[in-house]
This record gives C-alpha cells, structure tokens and sequence, in this order.
C-alpha cells in the first residue's frame, strides 16, 4: 500500500442487492454512495451518489445478471467521477460478513483459507454468509493485487462470557453442531457504544451502555467497559426483540407444534418466524410510522396497531430491566438505527415507568430530530440517554483501513 492510499471501498453484498460506499480514512471524508438492488432480475437498478463532488444522485434501470456485473457497474460509476477501483489511492476493500463464528473476533485480511471458513459457517448462516461469499469472490476477481478485509457483524459479541453466550442444551450436541449464541448488528454496537462514551467525553473502558439497534432487524446488547457482555440475538437474528418481520423471542415449542398441529414444513415456519411475523404478523405494517398513523387514527385498526407497538415496546423494557441486573451499573441508554433515531414515541414509551432504574427521556429533547448524536434525558439523569445515529460503513472502513496501514 501506497502512503497516498487512504481510501476503502466497503461492500454489503445481499442475496440480491449490493450496498457500497468509499471513504477517505485521511479525513473520514464520504466520496461515493450506491446501491444496487435487484440484482439478476429483467429490472435490476443502480443508484449512486457522488458525494465528493455534491452532485446529484443518477440511476440507471435495466438487467443486471450477478454481482461480477453489478460490481462492474459501480466501478464504472466510480470511474466516471474520477473514482476507480484502478485508483492508486485505493488501499482496501472491506466487506460486511455476517457470520464470523468463533474463528473470526478481529477484522481479518481474506485470504483462500479465511473464505473458506467464512464458507463452512454457510450452515449457521444461510440467509447472509452466501451473499457475502459472492461479493468477496467478485472483488478479488476484479482486484486480486488489493488487500480485501473481512468485518464481522459477530466480531464485537465474542467477547461474551460463556454463561451467556451458551445455551442451556446437552453440550457435545451444542459443541457439535456450533450451537451458541453469537449476536449480530455487531458494527453497529460497537461504533454506538463508542460514541456514546464519547458524547459523555468517557473513554469507552469507563462506561457501560446498553445499545438499543432498533431498524426492520432489531438487537439490543450489554456493554461493559467497551466489550460485550450480552445481546439479545442468538445462533440467528431471529432470537431476542420483535422485529419487523421477525417474532424474536418464543417458545421453541411453538416450532413443534406447528409441525404437529398444522402440518407446516421446516421452511413453511421457518418463513413464518423469519418473515410473516413482528409488527408485520402482528398488524400488517413493518413500518414504525405507518404503526403510529394508524393508532393516532384510532377504530378497530389503531387497536390492532397499537397491541402490536404495546408488545414491541414490552419486549424492549424487559430486556432494558434484564441488562440493567447483567451490568449492574447502566451509564447509558443509546437508540440507534432506523426506528431507534427517528422514532421519538418508542423511545418515550419503552423508558416509561423506568425512573426507578434512573432512566427517563426529556419530552422536548426527545422531540429533536438531528443527524448528530445527543442527549435526550434530563438534565442531572443518574443514566443518561443517548441517541446515536449508527455509522456501520465508517466502522467497517475504519477497521479495514486500521489493518492494512498496520
């Protein structure tokens, strides 16, 4: 690497989708922003952004067959803005990948025997690992000479203690089949409790926080002096809070049962949990602002809505109750991703009732709407709450840059 190298390209490869943004680790500056979706359909699109130059968004329509195609084109678009993958100021590529198991606690350089272990966690991993297997395979077939790092979402998790992070089932059929929990969002917790401490000018070591991610997917974690103690995803995303379309916690038995009862097959309720359950199962929207318009209307529908936000909002304060006894002291409290920073009643209503824990949100505070992180308690909170816009392509580019300028 260059001593003028000192951008990243990060890469979220989905099953159909590529996400990506280049960053200059000189200033944090963001020069590009894209995405790709629809990828190997008749109407795949491109939209992307250049952002160094201000310029507006340009999108393009039209088949895209696979991701060797899509990365393709976004390296054409970069290009065009004078921001190829050619440049000799490229000194990385980070990738998202999901799954990292226990091999992987630290962002790793991607090397033939490190894919090849990202691929045996494929079975814990379905839905995710696959995807992100393509856009790495894909970008080191376009840039082999360049360093390609792997970013964990379950890196930041590993930390957990085994009580934790072990499931309660005979232990040579968990250790068999990697049967424990290992948490997800990790970026995002990491990056937030960082930030947290940091709105509170404490280093992370000297806080404890308990990270709300609340978006379609949602997860909650433990931080204790900057390392995970505990998060409410498991083997999957699906343990832990409800979600947009998926159930979170639940009684395995139910899985059981619908095979006994109703007939279903393992994928029929696997889609079920995954899919047609959370807020969607619950009412019919995933979206937190449709939820709210349908209860401030009131009838038969906001009733529906809002059991549907009661439960969401009780599963919140349990696990705010739960984390608050695993840390024993609760510095903290930071919202974060889609819903955690725009929706100011989830917030009010899952810290109602909570003063006893010393976690309270000021009502005008919590009503600012603002792309920085802040303070939305009381002046003078024993806890303070925070909210923290999430910053998962920074995080991953900061890690991937701080590994190969190493």
């Amino acid at each position: 690497m260059t001593a003028t190298a000192t951008r990243v390209l990060v890469l979220n490869s989905g099953s159909s989708s590529l996400k990506y943004q280049l960053l200059d680790m000189h200033d944090g500056a963001r020069l590009a922003a894209g995405l790709v979706e629809r990828i190997g359909e008749e109407t795949s699109r491109l939209a992307h952004t250049p952002l160094a130059t201000g310029g507006d968004t340009r999108e393009t329509e039209g088949p895209i067959a696979d991701h060797t195609t899509a990365l393709k084109a976004v390296a054409a678009e970069l290009a065009a803005d004078g921001l190829g993958l050619d440049s000799p100021q490229l000194a990385a590529i980070g990738h998202r990948v999901v799954h990292g198991g226990l091999q992987f606690t630290e962002p790793t350089v991607i090397d033939d025997a490190v894919l090849t272990e990202i691929e045996r966690l494929v079975p814990v991993a379905p839905l995710h690992n696959p995807a992100n297997i393509t856009g790495i395979r894909t970008a080191r077939a376009l840039r082999p000479d360049l360093p390609q790092v792997a970013v964990f979402d379950t890196a930041f998790h590993t930390t957990m203690p085994e009580y934790a992070a072990r499931y309660a089932i005979d232990v040579a059929t968990a250790d068999a089949h990697r049967i424990r929990r290992y948490g997800f969002h990790g970026t995002s917790h990491a990056y937030v409790s960082r930030r947290t401490a940091a709105l509170l000018g404490k280093d992370p070591s000297e806080v404890n926080v308990i990270v709300l991610h609340l978006g379609n997917g949602a997860s909650a974690s433990a931080v204790a002096g900057g390392r995970c103690v505990d998060t409410s995803m498991g083997l999957t995303p699906l343990e832990g809070l409800v979600m947009g379309t998926r159930s979170g916690d639940i009684d395995p038995a139910v899985t059981f049962h619908l095979k006994r009862v109703a007939g279903m097959s393992e994928d029929e309720v696997d889609e079920l949990l995954n899919k047609k359950s959370g807020l969607i199962g619950l009412c019919g929207d995933n979206d937190m602002r449709e939820i709210r318009r349908r209860i401030d209307a009131g009838g038969e529908d906001g009733a529906r809505a809002q059991l549907a936000f009661d439960i969401y909002i009780h599963r919140l304060k349990k696990y705010l109750g739960a984390y608050t006894a695993v840390l024993g002291r609760v510095d903290a409290v930071a919202f974060t991703a889609g819903v955690g920073e725009n929706a100011a009643p989830v917030r009010a209503a899952a810290l109602a009732g909570l003063e006893q824990l010393g976690m309270a949100v000021d009502e005008d505070r919590n009503a600012v709407r603002s792309d920085e992180p802040r303070l939305i308690s009381p002046e003078g909170s024993r806890v303070a709450v925070a909210v923290v816009p999430t910053d998962e392509e920074l995080e991953i580019a900061q890690q991937t840059y701080a590994l190969v300028s190493a």
